[in-house]
């Protein structure tokens, strides 16, 4: 019975110290602050070792200009010897609230001199004076502490604080610092620095960076440098200069790798640096002793090789997948160059046969259930360029259901969806896209999203879903690259179906095959309609960031372009555009973004 009562008392008294712990916090969050003070002096009558107790009634009296009595809280704890040094600050904070710095510095003082003795004090005293925005303080908290006790490592602290105080080149030292000691990783520090450069060479940020990193590779002749500098040449957009920092990396590196050689020639192509990535490209062919990387190598420059559309370059193309074949043969590694040839044959010889025979033939290899699935994904595409959807989309259903869980799975839904949708068959293809909505890929969600919209939208409006089969039309005469035919039927949409529901999809995917032709007039035309008469439908967001895009990059009119990204920013919150237009919208207007 006496354990029993016990028990009871104590749960009974943890009861009511957890209700006045909340209800201290709860008055003190609302601004009441006296009742919130008579809450923690109870709480700290019965647990008086509990720090966050005191700081809280410290605020309080603070908040209510009761500077005496956090004075003396203060001294009655300080005088109960071995206090934690950062009762000290709160003494001297409390001391510069009634504008007596004279005092406030003492203690200030008093609490570095605490390290003096133990090192270790060093973060929690340089933490509590970075909280009052004592930054000064601070550094010399960390710096000190890192002095007595070189083991100590506080420059991700010093880094932070330089970067507030505007010491760009400290903050970057101290960065790096983290990472030649081994205390950070390299990402996670290049996703602090890269909140202070710009694509911009001249900025004053990245230049400092550089000279930096120039710096301790005078000092230190370490590969990390280098990896450094070729990232952010690779910022800049400066890809040449990236390029000579990877050969210096490849030529020092202990493991002989061509993968960041192969990252680097990716985005150079990404970024339309065709001359660099040209370069880079046939490095790897020179220094590959992998005949696959060598071979991914080559594939990069028949598609450089294909940038130029003219009836010969196609021939010397053919002429360079023919000595490739001769060379690697039909293997398993080497489904990548059957897939490459097979798209040269279909969307620029148009001769899907071939290129469907020489896919099946692909299919009698032993591939892994991933080369399979590739391999068959890109037979269902040239399936559907040669309008035979029945057998495409056995394929795409062959790949969904093994591969449900991975991307390319979902991926291969949405094929089925889609080449539903080129066939006629819109009940199906929107039961396809029901699913894919949720799909993990953002982009794949985003675009069974917007199909889905348009075949509900028109099935609706229109019972005979003409104007529907007619962009359906267009849409697989644009996958066929027949795109001025597919521009022709779109036209008859816009001319024969005004005011129905699908005219702004009609005026959308006119206008991004328009600027395929480079007819950026008649393509902003477009777009300006679809806001002007279309503001509050679904396409808005994708027309406001297409006129942006086109300011920004083509007519190079800053002004235009972020009025474009705005409307975005201000009105689509949700859009799947919103990201990329918030970010360049700030670079635009001259901020430092990440």
């Amino acid at each position: 019975m006496r354990i029993f009562i016990f028990l009871l008392c104590f749960i009974y008294s943890s009861f009511i110290f957890s209700q006045d712990d909340f209800l201290a916090k709860q008055y003190f969050n609302d601004g009441d602050y006296e009742k919130a003070a008579l809450f923690f002096e109870r709480l700290i009558k019965k647990n008086p070792r509990r720090t966050d107790f005191a700081e809280g009634l410290v605020n309080c009296y603070q908040q209510l200009e009761r500077y005496d009595d956090a004075e003396q809280f203060l001294m009655k704890k300080l005088e109960l010897g071995n206090a934690y040094p950062t009762l000290y600050i709160e003494l001297g904070y409390n001391y510069a609230l009634q504008e007596k710095p004279d005092k406030a510095t003492e203690y200030y003082q008093k609490a570095l001199a605490k390290i003096e003795e133990n090192p270790n004090f060093g973060y929690g005293v340089g933490y509590r004076f970075q909280r009052y925005t004592l930054l000064d303080y601070a550094i010399k908290s960390y710096s000190r502490a890192m002095e007595l006790n070189p083991r100590l490592d506080y420059n991700f602290q010093l880094a932070r604080i330089y970067g507030e105080q505007g010491a760009i080149e400290k903050m970057y030292s101290s960065y790096l610092k983290l990472i030649q000691n081994g205390k950070a990783s390299k990402i996670n520090v290049l996703r602090n620095i890269d909140d202070f450069i710009t694509p911009e060479a001249t900025n004053a940020n990245n230049i400092k960076l550089k000279k930096v990193l120039l710096q301790n590779a005078q000092q230190n002749p370490d590969v990390l440098w280098n990896e450094l500098l070729s990232w952010l040449f690779v910022q800049q957009k400066q890809y040449n200069s990236a390029f000579s920092q990877e050969k210096a990396i490849y030529k020092r590196a202990e493991e002989s790798t061509l993968l960041r050689m192969e990252d680097l020639g990716r985005l150079a192509m990404q970024d339309q640096e065709i001359g660099v990535a040209a370069k880079i490209y046939n490095y790897i062919i020179d220094n590959s002793n992998d005949p696959l990387t060598s071979l991914n190598a080559q594939l990069s420059l028949i598609d450089i090789k294909l940038l130029n559309t003219s009836s010969k370059t196609y021939n010397q193309v053919e002429q360079d997948f023919e000595k490739l074949l001769e060379r690697y043969g039909y293997q398993s590694q080497t489904y990548r160059l059957q897939i490459a040839y097979a798209n040269f044959l279909t969307f620029k010889k148009e001769n899907p046969a071939a290129a469907i025979s020489l896919l099946k033939n692909t299919l009698e290899l032993p591939l892994n259930r991933f080369g399979e699935a590739y391999v068959k994904m890109a037979l269902g595409d040239i399936l559907v360029f040669d309008q035979k959807f029945n057998q495409a989309l056995i394929y795409f259903s062959q790949i969904q259901k093994r591969l449900k869980n991975d991307v390319i799975g979902q991926n291969a839904r949405f094929k089925v969806a889609q080449t539903s949708f080129y066939k006629g068959d819109f009940d199906w293809a929107l039961t396809q896209l029901k699913v894919l909505r949720s799909s993990t890929s953002q982009l794949i969600a985003n675009d069974a999203m917007q199909l889905s919209l348009l075949i509900s939208d028109n099935s609706l409006e229109d019972s005979t879903q003409t104007a529907l089969k007619k962009y359906a039309r267009a849409d697989l005469l644009a996958y066929q690259n027949k795109k001025k035919e597919a521009i022709t039927v779109l036209d008859d949409i816009l001319e024969n179906h005004k005011g129905e529901k699908i005219e702004d999809e009609a005026l959308l995917r006119q206008g991004k095959l328009l600027e395929e032709f480079k007819d950026y007039e008649t393509a902003r035309f477009n777009y300006q309609k679809i806001v002007e008469f279309f503001g509050n439908d679904i396409l808005a967001d994708d027309a406001y960031f297409a006129l942006a895009e086109i300011y920004a990059t083509i007519l190079n009119d800053t002004e235009k372009a972020k009025e474009h990204y705005e409307k975005i920013i201000y009105n689509y919150q949700d859009s799947y555009y919103f990201p990329q237009a918030r970010k360049k919208y700030r670079k635009l207007r001259g901020d430092i973004v990440n």
